[in-house]
């Protein structure tokens, strides 16, 4: 789950003063000396919005105090990186200035390129790039020159809008934890005249509902409902889930609510796939306290939301007996207006395109038509991952790092290939008949060849996790469709990886260390700062574990010095 917290909205920047840099410059002077443990790499990770001029001093002041506490080097993150092209000209100003700033402390720079996985960065420039899951034959009825979707009967939930109540039992719902404790009918608060299910802290930390509901495979659906809060303290997990017949998560959706917030709608979009029954759930899992309430839950067939138009991602439509129409003769070309309509951003709560006639269509009034396209699945509310196929990614990637190496000139490219959730449903990627680590094996080798290309001498580093088998690099991973073990077979041997596989670290690190990678450890994640020394030690007798690097999600710099303090003094 480690950048979950990379789609929150940036928490206000923090800004040194000139005294206190100095302050710190002078209690760190010794310490940057000499660090005691060798480490070729000390990198800081930095996301950054260099078209804002405040990060300017933002950013000079990390830079001293990395300098001053023996850092080497500093990775720049900025998801404008994706369309240098489009940027305003203080852009560059910028980034000059915090430039010559890391020169002057002697301070590498590497930039982060090649988003795939977290690839909304990249898709500005194309939104249709985004790998998209299939809907096969959902039904149209053409009703005068438009054809309008025809939602399942069965596809939606039973009481819904929680009218329906034996005391604190809801009607309808397959499963309910512990009715009047935690879970309760509440008629006292309402939302346009419907009450509420609410959820309170109890001794049973789970609270949830659930139903099971019919529905036709290979269809986009949407799951909405509204919420409010009173003093609720959250949970392990807040929200919804939907899971296939056979358990599989087919909706990824960490829901955020405020401790205290009047009404709100949530929604979240995922694909049926082949299931014919689905398991819908509301509630929190490991709850910690206070109320919440939610209302009008929603379940609905949302056709063309979303709906891609490329290679790969065909729109097809038939009528009845079988007659392929076809787009500008029958009917009016296909897009959603809304279609990354905010850059960057997957909308799925605005309405899918209907289909309209041309004045000389083939198709009748009435007629049923069978519609089949691909549609992105946000994960988490707003990741999409690009295909891996497309060639047009290929050149907008190649593109990336001439603009990155033109403007930044950087001493290493930082491959972000990181958390590829989505991958291998589009018609592209199946034609290659290559599973999705194959798939990605030749992505990365293409990405380093380019990155060669642009800049013989730049170092290149990648994250570990879609690479490493004690990771994300497995057989059933998220929404990707096949297995992506030898991923790694795609690895350059000059690549180093950044490893932050905490969690199974001696064999993370053994099975890179073993085919002869170097490493560098992520380490931090807005915790503890001395848990580095723990991994390092972890680290002993791992050929190639060259650096360390300050990893932080939540901006948070202040225990910048204490961590090199554990890493290397």
């Amino acid at each position: 789950m480690k950048k979950q917290q990379r789609a929150c909205t940036r928490r206000e920047m923090l800004r040194l003063s000139s005294a206190g840099l100095l302050e710190a410059g002078i209690a760190l002077s010794s310490a940057a000396a000499a660090p005691r443990r060798t480490l070729a790499y000390r990198w800081v990770y930095i996301q950054c919005n260099l078209q804002v001029d405040a990060e300017v001093a933002r950013l000079k002041g990390i830079l001293q105090r990395a300098a001053a506490a023996g850092y080497n080097g500093i990775v720049l993150s900025d998801y404008k990186f994706g369309f240098l092209d489009r940027v305003i000209p203080v852009y560059f100003q910028n980034a000059q200035a915090v430039l010559q700033s890391a020169k002057q402390l002697g301070l590498k720079v590497y930039t982060t390129v090649c988003p795939i996985g977290y690839s909304n960065e990249l898709l500005v420039n194309d939104p249709n790039l985004a790998e998209g899951l299939p809907v096969r034959e959902a039904t149209y009825r053409v009703q005068g020159r438009e054809a309008i979707l025809v939602p399942s009967a069965k596809a939606s939930l039973t009481n819904g809008d929680f009218r329906e109540a034996n005391g604190n039992t809801l009607v309808g719902w397959s499963f309910q934890d512990n009715p009047g404790d935690s879970t309760f009918a509440d008629s006292a608060v309402e939302r346009n005249g419907l009450p509420s299910l609410r959820i309170e802290e109890s001794k049973h930390r789970n609270a949830r509902i659930m139903q099971t509901v019919s529905v036709a495979p290979w269809r986009q659906m949407r799951l909405s409902v509204w919420a409010k809060t009173a003093d609720f303290q959250g949970g392990d997990q807040v929200g919804s889930v939907v899971l296939g017949a056979d358990g599989k998560s087919l909706a990824y959706m960490q829901w955020d609510f405020a401790p205290n917030q009047d009404w709100r709608q949530y929604s979240v979009v995922f694909n049926t796939l082949q299931n014919r029954q689905i398991n819908v759930y509301l509630g929190v899992w490991g709850g910690r306290g206070g109320k919440l309430w939610f209302n009008g839950a929603r379940l609905e067939d949302v056709g063309l939301l979303n709906v891609l138009r490329r290679d790969g991602c065909p729109l097809e439509v038939r009528g009845e007996n079988g007659q392929l129409y076809r787009e500008g003769a029958d009917f009016e070309p296909i897009s959603d207006p809304f279609l990354m309509k905010s850059p960057g951003d997957y909308d799925i709560q605005h309405e899918p395109p209907n289909i309209r006639l041309t004045q000389q269509s083939r198709i009748s009034d009435g007629e049923r038509l069978f519609v089949s396209f691909y549609h992105p699945v946000p994960i988490y509310g707003w990741a999409v991952s690009c295909c891996l196929t497309a060639p047009k990614v290929y050149a907008l990637l190649r593109h990336q790092l001439e603009l990155v190496q033109r403007y930044f000139h950087p001493d290493g490219f930082f491959f972000a290939h990181d958390e590829m959730r989505v991958a291998n449903w589009c018609r592209l990627c199946r034609a290659t008949h290559k599973t999705p680590g194959q798939l990605l094996a030749d992505n990365i080798q293409r990405c380093a060849e380019m990155a060669h290309a642009v800049n013989p001498q730049a170092e290149q580093f990648v994250w570990s996790d879609m690479f490493d088998p004690y990771h994300n690099a497995v057989a059933d991973y998220y929404l990707v469709n096949g297995s992506l073990t030898h991923s790694w077979d795609g690895l350059p041997k000059q690549m180093i990886i950044v490893n932050w596989n905490r969690e199974h670290d001696k064999q993370s690190l053994s099975w890179f260390g073993d085919r002869g990678f170097k490493q560098i450890l992520a380490g931090y994640y807005d915790g503890p700062p001395e848990s580095i020394r723990d991994w390092l030690q972890d680290a002993r007798g791992v050929a190639g574990v060259v650096g360390v690097m300050y990893t932080t999600w939540q901006q948070r710099f202040d225990d910048l010095e204490a961590f090199a303090k554990a890493a290397w003094v």
